[in-house]
């Protein structure tokens, strides 16, 4: 190092080592540094506590500044805004922190950093440049560690005491003594959680990547083992079809479920038929004028029209055959007509008829298929997005003002299974609405607390008695309301971990899944037995679980179709675009 470089070395070193300024800087660079911060407090008022250090390389604008005592800004960071920062914070090199941004005490932000408490509107009316800004804010709790890299948008709040793992993408809200990860952030555990639980923990994880890579080595000898490769096609060919299980009807659903699973474990569509020819099955007799797909006759054949509009199987299409299309790069030929021309009086007297009180589940899949035909329209070249948008908010009006406040659900118990019916519902109900458009759900503690109350209940879970419905059923709620509250969360996570373990020990290599746990005494009825629905249903169960107890990354695997965890067309930052 020759005499120029040995220079600059020592004039930025404690710009990027800014926690050894006090210590080690010379009488000459205390005095810049006192004359910097006297400079800062004249032009934005800044209040500065004993002994913080600002680098003079770093850009520090701000409109408003507090440093409490023993805070710094490294070299090359960037301030702009309103930044409030408690004692021993610090912000280090190339970190960006600009708008609205409160921080409490022990803060500590690592390098290359964005802390963005401010955003932008995005409206076609406009250049992206000349659009108005907004700042909601950014408040950052006492003891927090945020990594390199990561990036806290607008309008969040980080709990005190969490940890934001490096390279994160934080989103939404951190909880107190969280420590979150990835993009977009989510939990990955407490930092209070014993070193016990965390070894039981990692051997749930081992065990999950080893099933999860076994099923994906079985998912071709699984999918063989529904297709009748000789049978008549739905159109009359004799190109096969799938089945449920070897000897079942054939259905639609079948074929669908087929498409689900093996883009899950593959990422391809099955192999029995070319890409074209699934969308071509899978898209062939919608009625032009209700844009719903009847179910096949006794022979596997289409009927001609939906004989019956109302029929469970009829309406599950629109979710089934719609996101099986989606998962291939396609979609229905026509508009879901049925919903877009129903006017919002019809929809409310429609969903007042319900049989909410009785059958809670059916009244949910009705409200599933809405919602899910409003998504396939406003998505549709040829839907009348204006329609569709304002029935929606009719239904989710009606959704949020009847939802009951002690449950959270719309149905009440029955006095023959309880809590089954308003639980199922419900799951029905929020994944076609509020899950699928990125809505919150009202009452996410009493949601809770019911759905608690409905897997404790020992009619529905068991041998014999768990099946893939029930437990989505109680799964998918808690993972949703668990998005807006940590309420009982480690009740959650064990549930979660001890579900998951009963779950695993079902599968039945190179077939999958049953639908319902047999009993101990050995499969009694076609339910018990693997098959494409079974399968399809638990694989997605098993990542709701295994991100409820933290360890879903260890699958390898993400659900893409029915049962998404995604919002698929988020209301709210819709809504939200032309305030930012």
């Amino acid at each position: 190092m020759d005499v120029s470089e040995q220079v600059l070395h020592e004039s930025l070193y404690l710009d990027y080592n800014a926690w050894r300024f006090w210590e080690d800087a010379t009488a000459e660079q205390r005095e810049a540094q006192l004359d910097r911060q006297q400079s800062l407090q004249l032009r934005s008022n800044a209040s500065l506590g004993e002994r913080v250090f600002i680098s003079p390389t770093a850009m520090v604008e701000p409109d408003e500044l507090t440093l409490g005592a023993n805070s710094y800004i490294a070299a090359h960071a960037y301030v702009t805004g309103a930044l409030t920062a408690g004692s021993n914070c610090t912000i280090n090199a190339y970190a960006v922190v600009r708008g609205s941004v409160r921080l409490g005490n022990g803060v500590r932000i690592g390098a290359h950093t964005s802390i963005l408490g401010f955003n932008h509107s995005m409206e076609p009316d406009r250049p992206v440049f000349q659009q108005p800004t907004s700042s909601k804010g950014i408040t950052v709790g006492d003891d927090v560690w945020i990594g390199s890299n990561a990036v806290i948008v607008d309008g969040l709040t980080i709990g005190a005491h969490a940890v934001i793992g490096a390279g994160s993408v934080v989103t939404k809200d951190v909880p107190e003594w969280a420590v979150v990860a990835g993009n977009p952030a989510r939990v990955i555990r407490d930092r209070r959680t014993p070193k016990s639980d965390r070894r039981k923990t990692n051997e749930l994880a081992s065990r999950l990547a080893e099933f999860a890579d076994g099923a994906r080595l079985q998912a071709g000898a699984i999918l063989r083992r529904s297709w009748e490769p000789d049978a008549v096609a739905p159109d009359g060919s004799g190109a096969g079809r799938f089945t449920d299980s070897p000897g079942a009807p054939a259905t639609l659903r079948a074929h669908a479920d087929a498409v689900e699973l093996s883009v899950l474990l593959t990422g391809q569509a099955p192999a029995q038929l070319p890409r074209e020819d699934h969308i071509r099955r899978l898209r062939q007799n919608q009625d032009p004028a209700s844009g719903l797909t009847p179910t096949l006759d006794p022979d596997g054949r289409h009927r001609p029209s939906p004989a019956d509009p109302n029929d469970g199987d009829t309406l599950y299409h629109v979710l089934s055959l719609g996101y099986a299309l989606d998962l291939l790069g396609s979609r229905f030929p026509h508009p879901i007509r049925a919903v877009e021309d129903l006017a919002a009086p019809d929809l409310a007297e429609f969903l007042d008829r319900l049989p909410w009180h009785s059958q809670g589940w059916s009244s949910g899949a009705r409200v599933d298929m809405l919602g899910t035909a409003f998504l396939w329209n406003l998505r549709h070249p040829d839907g009348n997005a204006r329609a569709n948008r304002s029935t929606m908010d009719t239904l989710f009006g009606w959704l949020l003002t009847h939802a009951d406040r002690d449950t959270g659900t719309w149905s009440r118990p029955r006095m023959s299974d309880g809590l089954l019916q308003p639980v199922n519902g419900y799951y029905r109900a929020s994944r076609g609405t509020f899950a699928q458009f990125g809505v919150p759900v009202p009452f996410p503690e009493r949601v809770v607390d019911t759905v608690l109350r409905q897997a404790a209940d020992p009619r529905h879970f068991g041998p014999g008695r768990t099946t893939a419905c029930n437990m989505l059923d109680v799964a998918h709620p808690l993972w949703l309301a668990g998005r807006q509250t940590e309420h009982r969360s480690g009740e959650i996570r064990d549930l979660a971990g001890v579900s998951l373990g009963a779950v695993l020990e079902q599968w039945v290599p190179d077939a999958g899944f049953p639908f319902r746990f047999p009993p101990l005494s050995g499969p009694q009825e076609p339910g018990h037995l693997p098959g494409l629905q079974g399968t399809e249903m638990w694989l997605a169960t098993v990542w709701y679980l295994a991100d409820l107890a933290g360890v879903s990354e260890s699958l390898g695997y993400r659900p893409s179709g029915v049962h998404r965890p995604e919002a698929v067309f988020d209301l709210t930052e819709r809504a939200d675009a032309g305030d930012r």
